[in-house]
């Protein structure tokens, strides 16, 4: 069986040799995820050439994804290193602190605007919630807290207001330097992180194109605005990450498995795609085996429709990071067998109205295949516009993206069950691009003998949005010489 759910593993120190990199790949990653948080450019650099150096050398399209470390507000740094916080203790936070003198009693915080985004009786969640704070009162710039809950605290440690409603922006300077880097190593998606409202996304876009570069943007949800937001969101990005490290911080707990899949099925029915992100296989850093509370965490995504599942620290600075990646692929194909794409339409509601022309197709194709018991479907594509509406529908049925476009190709290595192969469909007759697209196919071993094959193009070929033909063939009918 084909596996339909992408994976996206996060490069580190564990994966950025050569041989590292090829054995991330033959384990069978889809795209690879460079952090903008951590490293300087010339790593970042290194990294994308060495993978896709690895891609090619195996005959694959690796997808590139650039993350922006985004406005993730930190405490400053304690002058005798950690301290261990007790319940009831009183304690300050102040942007106009000394950032290296933080002691028991209070830290400085590297944002300004902190004392105007709360209030007392706010809760502030530190080190990913390890460590709570209730808001006494603010005096000037200094916040007066009561500890809630009791932790150790060390230096530049996140900072979260349970509930949401901190003013900061999504992009900062450093965004803005990034978002250059990553136009010049041609990426292919863009991690926008923190966004707050449809307008951050749009203003990362305008950046990256200005910039020169052509990734399709990736939202983060991670903020409590972000999920009331949800539709202007998604709307204005291309796909959605569900980022559940800092949005469980912001939601709770508790939320987060109903917002999870609340998600996934608007990402679905709005055509957008989603990637289920943060601590998928985390006990592999340093266990060769997942726990099988990670394996079902992995498995529901895939039952909900995911995407892509992504994984960061385990491929990053982990022990085992291509042994990960085979174990998340292996436990995808597993919950793939038993799916029944409940989060996806089957079919074509009857009320439904196209805009488009090539989104009629490639919807209506999905259908057919599906009535019709085809055994693959080759989308002749230039943007991947159809592969992408393909996915959106529930079939197990592979759907093929045939481009001549590397950008394209690229960008579908994310739908869910859309494979990218390289194909030139001009300068040939209707007749001659169908046989070629079934040899394509069948030199995968995807076809064969009477199985039928669902095409989709456009009467002219190469041109962006011009899909506007469906043909089902068989492919013994197609054989020749």
């Amino acid at each position: 069986m084909t596996r339909q759910t992408k994976i996206v593993a996060t490069l580190g120190p564990a994966t950025s040799t050569e041989d590292s990199l090829e054995q991330l790949v033959a384990a069978g990653v889809d795209l690879v995820r460079l952090n903008l948080s951590h490293g300087d450019h010339a790593e970042h650099r290194a990294r994308a050439e060495l993978v896709r150096a690895a891609a090619k050398a195996a005959g694959r399209t690796v997808g590139i994804l650039c993350d922006l470390q985004g406005p993730k507000i930190r405490i400053e740094r304690f002058a005798e290193g950690p301290i261990e916080l007790e319940e009831g203790a009183a304690f300050f936070i102040d942007p106009a602190f000394d950032a290296d003198g933080g002691h028991i009693e209070g830290v400085g915080v590297a944002y300004a605007g902190l004392p105007q985004d709360v209030a007392p009786g706010d809760t502030l969640l530190l080190a990913d919630g390890l460590v709570q704070l209730r808001v006494e009162r603010i005096d000037g710039t200094r916040i007066h807290t009561i500890v809630e809950t009791a932790g150790r605290l060390s230096d530049r440690k996140g900072i979260n207001r349970l509930g949401g409603g901190l003013s900061v922006r999504a992009l900062t300077e450093k965004d803005r330097a990034d978002i250059k880097l990553a136009a010049e190593l041609n990426a292919d998606y863009l991690a926008v992180s923190f966004p707050r409202d449809g307008a951050d996304i749009e203003e990362a876009r305008a950046l990256l194109r200005e910039a020169g570069g052509h990734a399709g943007i990736v939202a983060k949800i991670e903020r409590h605005e972000a999920v009331a937001a949800i539709t202007e969101i998604m709307q204005a990005a291309d796909a959605v990450m569900i980022a559940r490290g800092d949005l469980a911080v912001e939601i709770g707990d508790a939320e987060l498995p109903g917002v999870q899949k609340r998600i996934m099925r608007f990402a679905r029915k709005n055509d957008c795609v989603v990637i289920t992100a943060t601590q998928m296989m985390q006990s592999m850093v340093d266990n060769p085996m997942p726990t099988r509370a990670e394996v079902l965490d992995v498995a529901n995504a895939v039952l909900d429709g995911t995407d892509a599942v992504m994984l960061s620290e385990e491929t990053a600075v982990g022990h085992y990071p291509a042994e990960t990646v085979a174990a998340m692929a292996r436990v995808c194909v597993g919950a793939e067998g038993y799916a029944d794409e409940a989060s996806a339409p089957a079919g074509i509601a009857p009320e439904t109205q196209f805009d488009r022309i090539d989104e009629a197709i490639a919807k209506t194709a999905i259908t057919a295949a599906n009535t019709l018991g085809v055994k693959a479907i080759a989308a002749l594509t230039e943007s991947g516009a159809t592969a992408l509406w393909m996915s959106r529908m529930a079939t197990g049925i592979p759907i093929y993206a045939l481009s001549e476009q590397p950008r394209t190709l690229s960008r579908v290595t994310l739908y869910r069950g859309v494979y990218p192969i390289s194909f030139d469909p001009t300068m040939r007759d209707h007749d001659a691009v169908n046989r070629e697209s079934v040899a394509e196919l069948r030199a995968l071993g995807a076809v064969d003998g009477d199985d039928l094959v669902l095409i989709t193009k456009g009467d002219l070929a190469g041109v962006r949005g011009g899909t506007n033909a469906m043909k089902v063939v068989r492919v013994s009918d197609q054989i020749t010489g």
